[in-house]
C-alpha cells in the first residue's frame, strides 16, 4: 500500500466512489479510497436505488439532475452497467395544500429547464393503467427523469472510472486515527500503514460520526431504521408494455415502483425508528436489521387502499436497513469549520439522486476553492458548534416523520425547540412572541394580538400573522419600534494588519475610526459570499456585522484566508443588544443616555461608544427597516438591564416590540436587498446592484477583483429589478417564474407584502434587454400569472431623509 496521497477519502459508498471520480475528472489524480470492508458496504448495498430531481431547495434540484444524467456518462466511460430505467415519477396529492406546493415547484422547474407537469386524477389512472386508486386525490406532478438503478452496479462503476483516472482504491483496510500536522496536512493511520495525506474526506456514511470524532470534531448526524417491501409476481405488473413508473404517495408516506415482475415499496412511517443513536458498530456492515412490521402497519394497511393490486401479492422480501440524516434531511458537506484541509461528504440520504452532485460540488471546493452552485442548502457549516446529539436525534427524527409532509414557507417546526435562546426569552415570551429559529436561536417571528393563537399557520397564502404583522410595521412608521440584534453575525477584527487584511478580503471602502460601511465580500470568481456592515472603532479593532445562519461559513473563510499580524473573533452569541426605529427612536436614545445623539453629533452611519441606563454599549445608526434607527450592541449579561431601561423610557412613546415578519415587509418599502434571497454565492455582483457599494479605485487587491472588473467592463446579462405585483391573497415567497408572453425570462429572489405601502412587492432577474421603465411582466404565484409593473425606485421614503434625517 502507498504511504501518501495528494487526498485519502475515507468510505466506499456511493458518495465516496463518486468524490474519488469527480477529483479524478477535474484533474487530481494521486486520490486514494480506503474502505473498511468491501465497497458498498453500509447503507449503500441495501438502498432501494430510486432517483428523483424534486427538491424545494432549487440548487439540489438541478445537482440531483445532474446526478441522474452523469449515469450515462459512467456507462460510456467504463462499459459497466448502472442498471438505469428511466420510468418517470408521479407526486400524488391528496389535499390542496400539497397540490399548491407542487404548482410552485411545477414553477420553479421552468426557468430551471425541467420538464415536469401537472396531472389530473385521470391522466394519473390513465399513466398507472387504473392501478393508482385516485379516491381522494386532487391531482399530482409528473417529472420523467424519476426512475431507479443497480446500487452496486452504480457504485462500481464510479469506481473504475475513478481507477480509469489513476485512482487508487484500498478495500478491508480500516481507518484507526486521523492526525493533523502542524503543516495541515494529515497521517491518516490503518490497519495496513499509516498514510500521508495533504486532504481528508470523511465519506463514512454509517461510521461518519465515528470518523470525524477521530478529528475531534461532532458531524450532526443520524442513521435511522428504514423497511421497504418487494412483492411477488404481479400479472397487472409485468404484462403491462412498459414499465410501470414510480408513484410517491406522500399521504401515505410511501414511495412504490417496479422490481422486476412485482412492485417495491418503502415507508417514512411516523413510529420511525433511530438506529446506533449512540455510534455504529465497527463489525456492521452487510447486515439486515430485524423485520419490523408492527411499526409499517399502518403506512401498508394505506398502501393497500392507494394500491388495491397490492393486497392479492404476497410478499417476496423485507429489506430492512440504516441510512444516514442530517436535521434538516440535506448532506453535510465541505470544509469541516475549525479543521484544515479536512473535508465532509456525509449524511447523502438520497445517495442515488445526489451522489453525483456532492461529488462533484465537493471536488470542484477541494480543487477549485469554490463550488460552482451557491453551497448553503448542503454545506456543513451551515450547523454550528452548538449543535448537539440532544439536538440531532429529535430532529433526525421529525424530519424523517415529516419526509413527505407540505412543506410551507413558513413553516416552524417544533423539534428541539427551544434550545438556544436569549437573556430576553422569557420577556418576549410573555408579551406573546411567535417564534422562529435561526441557526438553532429562538427568535420572535411577531408578537400574537390579543385573543390570537400563539401559532402561525403554516400556509402557502398569508397567514394569521397578518394583522400582528401590519400592526408592528405601523408602530415602526409612526413612533418608534424594538426589536434584537441577536440574531446577526458579529465578529472582532484586531491587530496592527486588520485595516490591510479587511481591504483585500472586502470589496467596499473600509471606514474611518467612528464610521461604519456596508459592503460586499466576494470570491476569486468575483461571487457574492456576503454582504457585511465593517465598522471602525480604532485602526487596530473593527466589527463586521452579517447573516446570523451563515456565521460559521464567514468565520471559516476568514481563517482561510488569516495573516500573522490579524486576530478575528467571533463574537456573535458573546455581543448581543437591539435596534431601535422609527421617527421616535432618537427620542427614546436621547432619554437614556448622557451622550449627545443629536443628528449633528451623530450622523447616518456614524458609531459611538455609550453608556444607556448601566450598560456599556456600542451604537451604530444605521438601520435595516430603512427608517431613522440605531442599533445597540452591548454584553449577554447587560441585555436584560438594556432592555429595562429602554422599555420604562419608551412606554411614553408606545415603544413596541416587532418581529422578522415585519423587518421583512419594512425592508421591502426601501427595497433592501437580503443575504440568501438577492445575495448569495449564484449571483455577481453586478447583476444583483451591490456593486454600488464596491470601491472600485481602491489600489489593494481585494479577493473578487479581476472578475468583478470583468462583469463591470461586459456589463450583467441580466439584472434584479422590482415589481408591484396585483396579489390577491399569496405574495411572492422565492424562485416564482416571470413571464413575458409565453415565454418564462426570469425567477424572483424574494417577496411579500408591504404593509407600510398596501402593496405586493416582488424582487426578480429580468434580461437586460427587456428592462424598461414601465415593464409589465406576469409573475406566476400557485399557478396564477399576476400582472406585475416594475417600479424604478423605492416605495417610501425615496431621497432616503428619514433614514438620514
Amino acid at each position: 500500500m502507498q504511504n501518501s496521497a495528494q487526498v485519502v477519502v475515507i468510505g466506499g459508498g456511493v458518495v465516496g466512489c463518486s468524490v474519488l471520480y469527480h477529483l479524478t475528472k477535474l484533474g487530481w489524480s494521486d486520490v486514494m479510497l480506503v474502505e473498511r470492508s468491501d465497497l458498498t458496504s453500509g447503507s449503500t448495498w441495501h438502498a432501494a436505488g430510486g432517483f428523483h430531481t424534486l427538491n424545494g431547495d432549487t440548487n439540489m434540484a438541478a445537482l440531483q439532475g445532474y446526478t441522474i444524467q452523469l449515469y450515462k456518462e459512467l456507462e460510456a466511460l467504463t462499459g459497466m452497467n448502472c442498471g438505469l430505467h428511466h420510468v418517470g415519477g408521479i407526486t400524488l396529492a391528496d389535499n390542496q395544500a400539497r397540490f399548491e406546493m407542487l404548482t410552485a415547484e411545477r414553477a420553479k422547474h421552468r426557468y430551471m429547464g425541467l420538464h415536469t407537469e401537472l396531472l389530473t386524477p385521470a391522466e394519473i389512472t390513465r399513466m398507472t393503467d387504473g392501478l393508482v386508486n385516485v379516491d381522494g386525490i386532487i391531482g399530482g406532478l409528473y417529472d420523467p427523469l424519476d426512475g431507479h438503478l443497480d446500487p452496486s452496479g452504480t457504485t462500481h462503476a464510479y469506481a473504475k472510472a475513478a481507477r480509469l483516472g489513476g485512482a487508487t482504491i484500498i478495500q478491508h483496510n480500516r481507518v484507526l486515527q486521523t492526525n493533523p500536522r502542524a503543516d495541515g496536512t494529515w497521517d491518516v493511520v490503518t490497519e495496513q500503514g499509516t498514510i500521508h495525506a495533504e486532504h481528508v474526506v470523511n465519506a463514512g456514511g454509517l461510521w461518519a460520526r465515528e470518523v470525524a470524532a477521530m478529528a475531534g470534531v461532532y458531524l450532526p448526524l443520524l442513521p435511522m431504521a428504514h423497511q421497504y417491501l418487494v412483492t411477488d409476481d404481479i400479472p397487472e405488473i409485468y404484462n403491462r408494455d412498459i414499465e410501470f413508473p414510480h408513484v410517491m404517495d406522500p399521504g401515505g408516506e410511501s414511495y412504490l415502483r417496479q422490481e422486476g415482475r412485482g412492485l417495491c415499496i418503502g415507508f417514512y412511517e411516523k413510529p420511525c425508528e433511530a438506529w446506533s443513536v449512540d455510534g455504529t458498530p465497527w463489525d456492521f456492515g452487510h447486515e439486515l436489521l430485524n423485520e419490523q412490521f408492527d411499526k409499517i402497519e399502518d403506512s401498508v394497511n394505506f398502501a393497500y387502499r392507494r394500491f388495491p393490486v397490492l393486497e392479492r401479492a404476497g410478499v417476496k422480501n423485507v429489506i430492512h436497513g440504516p441510512f444516514t440524516f442530517a436535521p434538516d434531511g440535506n448532506p453535510l458537506i465541505g470544509p469541516v469549520p475549525g479543521l484544515r484541509n479536512y473535508w465532509s461528504a456525509c449524511a447523502v440520504m438520497a445517495g442515488f439522486s445526489q451522489g453525483g452532485g456532492m461529488g462533484k460540488s465537493l471536488a470542484e471546493w477541494m480543487i477549485h476553492g469554490e463550488t460552482e452552485v451557491d453551497p448553503r442548502g448542503f454545506d456543513v457549516a451551515r450547523f454550528g458548534k452548538w449543535t448537539t446529539p440532544g439536538y440531532t436525534v429529535p430532529k433526525v427524527i421529525e424530519n424523517y416523520q415529516m419526509r413527505f409532509s407540505v412543506s410551507y414557507p413558513n413553516e416552524e417546526r417544533p423539534a428541539a425547540r427551544p434550545f438556544r435562546t436569549t437573556p430576553i426569552y422569557d420577556i418576549f415570551d410573555g408579551m406573546g412572541a411567535v417564534w422562529g429559529q435561526q441557526y438553532g436561536l429562538e427568535v420572535p417571528n411577531y408578537f400574537a394580538l390579543k385573543g390570537q393563537p400563539r401559532y402561525e399557520q403554516p400556509s402557502f397564502k398569508r397567514s394569521n400573522a397578518w394583522e400582528a404583522t401590519a400592526q408592528e410595521v405601523r408602530a415602526v412608521r409612526e413612533g418608534v419600534g424594538i426589536n434584537e440584534v441577536q440574531n446577526f453575525g458579529k465578529f472582532r477584527v484586531t491587530g496592527t494588519g486588520a485595516r490591510a487584511w479587511l481591504d483585500r478580503m472586502m470589496a467596499g471602502n473600509i471606514p474611518k475610526p467612528g464610521r461604519l460601511s456596508l459592503t460586499p465580500m466576494l470570491s476569486p470568481k468575483g461571487r457574492i459570499l456576503g454582504d457585511f456592515t465593517v465598522t471602525c472603532i480604532s485602526e487596530v479593532e473593527f466589527r463586521i456585522t452579517g447573516s446570523y445562519g451563515a456565521q460559521d461559513q464567514h468565520l471559516r473563510w476568514f481563517q482561510q484566508h488569516l495573516v500573522d499580524d490579524v486576530c478575528i473573533e467571533n463574537i456573535s452569541d458573546t455581543t448581543t443588544g437591539f435596534q431601535i426605529a422609527g421617527p421616535l427612536a432618537r427620542d427614546l436614545l436621547a432619554s437614556v443616555t448622557r451622550a449627545d445623539v443629536s443628528p449633528e453629533a451623530f450622523k447616518f452611519m456614524d458609531v459611538r461608544r455609550m453608556t444607556i441606563g448601566m450598560a456599556d454599549c456600542l451604537v451604530q445608526r444605521v438601520s435595516y427597516t430603512g427608517d431613522l434607527g440605531f442599533e445597540i450592541f452591548t454584553d449577554f449579561m447587560s441585555q436584560r438591564s438594556l432592555w429595562h431601561t429602554l422599555w420604562a423610557a419608551g412606554q411614553s412613546m408606545g415603544l413596541r416590540p416587532f418581529g422578522m415578519r415585519a423587518m421583512m415587509s419594512l425592508r421591502l418599502d426601501k427595497l433592501f436587498g437580503s443575504w440568501a434571497r438577492e445575495f448569495s454565492p449564484d449571483y455577481m455582483p453586478g447583476e444583483t446592484g451591490i456593486d454600488r457599494f464596491i470601491r472600485w479605485n481602491k489600489p489593494s487587491d481585494w479577493v473578487g477583483k479581476a472578475a468583478a472588473l470583468a462583469e463591470k467592463a461586459a456589463g450583467p446579462k441580466r439584472r434584479q429589478v422590482a415589481f408591484v405585483v396585483d396579489a390577491v391573497d399569496a405574495d411572492v415567497v422565492a424562485y416564482e417564474p416571470v413571464w413575458i408572453g409565453e415565454s418564462v425570462v426570469g425567477f424572483c429572489t424574494s417577496g411579500g407584502y408591504s404593509h407600510w405601502t398596501g402593496q405586493s412587492i416582488a424582487i426578480a432577474f429580468v434580461p437586460v434587454e427587456h428592462i424598461k421603465p414601465g415593464l409589465v411582466v406576469n409573475i406566476e404565484i400557485l399557478g396564477k400569472r399576476c400582472a406585475a409593473r416594475m417600479v424604478d425606485g423605492p416605495l417610501w421614503d425615496a431621497d432616503g431623509a428619514r433614514m438620514r434625517g
